[in-house]
């Protein structure tokens, strides 16, 4: 008798699906639904929520959803976010909530319906690393539809690894054997395009000495790997999209039809929705592309992945620079914002092995360098000096020579109230951790502590205090 085996368990993730509708502005009636992604907003043709409200920045905000409902977050607009008349940087929520940006008003509303996907039960697919929830969702679709000679539109910021998720693609599909061809789009001259992409025959043109092949014939039995999709000239999206749909292409001055057998992958920085709509991008091409969309993550969306990419870096490095980073190294990069993302992040570790005296300064979160007081001590005892200065100087009664601040004294008045301000916002924003707080200041955790003591701060428990 035999006995049935029980299929394993398929591990979830539920995304409850969110509304964004603009309520008030130029774009008022625009509306989307959206599940376990990341919106950027803002009037930057990139954005994926693009509004056309001059008071707007080019990227204002980010709304993150996630499996409770969504969080916003400023990237440092002119204007700012508003909810309910208060100016916010960073704020999450599961229920309905009114944004104000600019002259702009969004009511974003969690719905009642969720939408399940599924995770990868391990946490590499071909070269990608990460253990992220959603760099795990990106492995468990990658291996649905890397058998397939579907189309796939790779969509993501720089840095993100688009090239990579698309060699793993192909390693992992029934073309491994044949050739993984890359064409850059933004990197060919105009000129020349068009001939690198076809290939040209001799004669074809000035300069064109002899018969050369094109990136759609060298790919021929593999993959094609179109970068930069958003660059490519309208002449040659029309010519391509006839090569995709018949399966038959031309070289520049040649007669004889040749034949196509490849899987096309292209990827993006930008939005190509929003270059369908200004008429910038052909909307038949883009949907022969977009077979299967894949959205790969930014870093600080992963940050959780760090330690792990940071190992992987170092692990890959020559190993006479030895491996080791300064201790405070991983809360220095979880701070950071990585607008490169984990290109930037692979350079930063090459540089601090290498190059270990130069310092890395984090580039904070909004909510960070916005949280500063904009009219604190530091600023109240300043003005304080200025009354008494002003006073001495026009020999009011009850002044003398002595009402006088030197220099030093000033400073110190001053500088003591800002350490007061910056202490204040550092521990609130650091939750109490003066190891995260020294790494995020540049200093040591000795420094912290000595600020501490010196202004008799009140700081909350700290568990690495016990260690010290």
């Amino acid at each position: 008798m035999t006995e049935t085996r029980a299929q394993p368990e398929v591990e979830t993730v539920r995304y409850a699906r969110v509304r964004i509708a603009v309520t008030r502005g130029p774009d008022a009636g625009l509306v989307v639904e959206r599940a376990g992604t990341t919106l950027t907003v803002g009037t930057a043709e990139t954005a994926s929520f693009r509004l056309h409200d001059e008071t707007v920045s080019r990227e204002h905000c980010e709304i993150l959803l996630h499996e409770r409902g969504f969080r916003v977050r400023d990237l440092r607009s002119t204007n700012g976010v508003r909810v309910l008349g208060f100016s916010v940087h960073d704020v999450s929520s599961s229920i309905p909530l009114e944004l104000t940006l600019g002259e702009t008003r969004l009511s974003i509303t969690p719905l009642p319906e969720l939408e399940a996907r599924e995770l990868s039960s391990v946490g590499r697919f071909g070269r990608l690393l990460g253990e992220a929830p959603k760099m795990r969702e990106l492995f468990a679709l990658l291996a649905k539809i890397a058998p397939t000679d579907l189309p796939v539109l790779i969509e993501g910021e720089t840095g993100t690894g688009k090239e990579l998720v698309a060699q793993s693609l192909h390693e992992a599909s029934g073309r491994a054997g044949g050739p993984f061809v890359v064409f850059d789009c933004s990197a060919v001259a105009a000129n020349l395009m068009e001939s690198d992409l076809f290939g040209h025959e001799r004669g074809a043109f000035t300069g064109a000495h002899q018969a050369r092949t094109g990136a759609l014939e060298d790919a021929d039995g593999g993959t094609l790997f179109l970068d930069e999709l958003g660059e490519l000239p309208a002449d040659l999206q029309q010519k391509l999209l006839r090569c995709l749909q018949s399966g038959e292409y031309r070289r520049v001055g040649g007669r004889k039809l040749l034949q196509t057998n490849l899987r096309v992958i292209a990827a993006t920085n930008r939005n190509l929705r929003a270059e369908v709509a200004a008429g910038r991008f052909r909307e038949d091409l883009y949907y022969r592309l977009e077979g299967v969309p894949v959205a790969v993550p930014a870093l600080r969306e992963r940050t959780e992945d760090i330690p792990l990419l940071v190992d992987h870096f170092l692990s890959q490095a020559d190993p006479s620079l030895g491996r080791a980073l300064p201790p405070h190294a991983l809360d220095m990069f979880r701070a950071h914002r990585w607008p490169g993302n984990v290109r930037e992040l692979a350079n930063v570790v090459r540089r601090m092995q290498l190059l270990p005296e130069l310092p890395f300064r984090p580039q904070l979160e909004a909510a960070t360098t916005a949280a500063a007081p904009a009219s604190g001590a530091a600023v109240t005892e300043l003005e304080g000096i200025a009354r008494r200065l002003s006073s001495c100087h026009r020999g009011e009664p009850g002044s003398s020579a002595e009402d006088w601040l030197r220099l030093d004294d000033a400073r110190r008045l001053v500088q003591d109230a800002f350490e007061r301000d910056y202490l204040r916002v550092l521990r609130r924003l650091c939750s109490d951790n003066k190891t995260r707080a020294a790494a995020w200041s540049g200093v040591t955790r000795q420094a912290i502590q000595k600020l501490v003591r010196k202004h008799d701060f009140e700081w909350g428990f700290d568990e690495s205090d016990e260690h010290s």
